[in-house]
């Protein structure tokens, strides 16, 4: 059962890592130096991008759980 749950946490660690390179930059360092505004609007693929990043994080939290009581 232990190595079941490892592959998919592994399989789940490299599409979280892929999910969060593909993400773009919202805010570069001169705005938050200067004190620009960091309000983000997501919308169509960047957001299903975002979303399914949390998602993806949530799931490896959940089997980590798992793994820990199992």
């Amino acid at each position: 059962m232990s190595a079941i749950i490892n592959a998919f946490q592994a399989i789940l660690a490299v599409f979280i890592v892929i999910g969060v390179l593909l993400q773009q930059r919202a805010a570069g360092f001169a705005s938050g130096v200067v004190g620009g505004t960091n309000v983000v609007q997501r919308r169509g693929a960047e957001k299903l991008l975002y979303q399914g990043t949390i998602v993806l994080a949530i799931a490896f939290l959940v089997l980590s759980v798992l793994e820990w009581f199992a």
